[in-house]
Protein backbone atom coordinates (compact mmCIF):
# COMPACT_ATOMS: atom_id res chain seq x y z
CA UNK A 1 0.00 0.00 0.00
CA UNK A 2 1.42 3.41 -0.96
CA UNK A 3 2.23 5.92 1.42
CA UNK A 4 -0.64 8.52 1.09
CA UNK A 5 0.98 11.40 2.89
CA UNK A 6 3.90 11.02 1.11
CA UNK A 7 2.15 10.80 -2.32
CA UNK A 8 0.01 14.10 -1.54
CA UNK A 9 3.19 16.15 -0.30
CA UNK A 10 5.15 15.62 -3.46
CA UNK A 11 1.80 16.14 -5.83
CA UNK A 12 2.16 19.49 -7.76
CA UNK A 13 -1.63 19.82 -7.34
CA UNK A 14 -4.81 17.70 -5.77
CA UNK A 15 -8.08 17.76 -7.65
CA UNK A 16 -10.95 16.67 -5.51
CA UNK A 17 -9.11 13.93 -4.30
CA UNK A 18 -6.53 12.99 -7.32
CA UNK A 19 -3.06 13.96 -6.69
CA UNK A 20 -0.83 14.69 -10.07
CA UNK A 21 2.63 14.23 -9.68
CA UNK A 22 5.13 14.99 -12.65
CA UNK A 23 7.56 12.63 -12.96
CA UNK A 24 10.23 11.80 -15.30
CA UNK A 25 7.99 9.17 -17.42
CA UNK A 26 4.85 11.21 -17.40
CA UNK A 27 2.10 12.50 -14.97
CA UNK A 28 0.83 9.96 -12.22
CA UNK A 29 -2.45 10.12 -11.29
CA UNK A 30 -3.63 8.38 -7.67
CA UNK A 31 -6.83 8.51 -6.35
CA UNK A 32 -6.26 9.05 -2.80
CA UNK A 33 -9.51 7.84 -1.68
CA UNK A 34 -9.46 4.39 -3.48
CA UNK A 35 -5.45 3.85 -3.97
CA UNK A 36 -5.88 1.41 -5.86
CA UNK A 37 -6.87 3.40 -8.58
CA UNK A 38 -4.11 5.43 -10.98
CA UNK A 39 -2.96 6.31 -13.95
CA UNK A 40 0.33 7.40 -16.17
CA UNK A 41 -0.12 9.87 -18.55
CA UNK A 42 2.40 10.71 -21.14
CA UNK A 43 3.42 14.20 -21.64
CA UNK A 44 0.57 14.41 -24.51
CA UNK A 45 -2.29 13.10 -22.42
CA UNK A 46 -1.93 9.86 -23.83
CA UNK A 47 -2.84 6.87 -21.60
CA UNK A 48 0.61 4.68 -20.56
CA UNK A 49 -0.99 2.57 -17.39
CA UNK A 50 -4.05 2.48 -15.68
CA UNK A 51 -5.80 0.18 -12.90
CA UNK A 52 -8.71 2.85 -13.48
CA UNK A 53 -12.00 2.13 -15.00
CA UNK A 54 -13.32 4.26 -18.25
CA UNK A 55 -15.40 6.66 -16.17
CA UNK A 56 -12.74 7.27 -13.46
CA UNK A 57 -10.11 7.45 -16.37
CA UNK A 58 -12.72 9.87 -18.36
CA UNK A 59 -12.36 12.01 -15.02
CA UNK A 60 -8.85 11.97 -13.93
CA UNK A 61 -7.98 13.02 -18.14
CA UNK A 62 -10.77 16.29 -17.75
CA UNK A 63 -8.98 16.90 -14.49
CA UNK A 64 -5.51 17.22 -15.81
CA UNK A 65 -6.38 18.57 -19.25
CA UNK A 66 -8.54 21.34 -17.41
CA UNK A 67 -5.54 22.03 -14.82
CA UNK A 68 -2.25 21.37 -17.03
CA UNK A 69 -1.01 25.11 -16.70
CA UNK A 70 -0.74 24.29 -13.00
CA UNK A 71 1.89 21.34 -13.78
CA UNK A 72 4.77 23.66 -14.79
CA UNK A 73 7.05 23.90 -12.33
Amino acid sequence: MPDIKSIADKANIIINGYSFTRENDGIHVLNLNSPDKAVVFGEDGEVLETTMDDIELSIASSYLQKNMKYMED
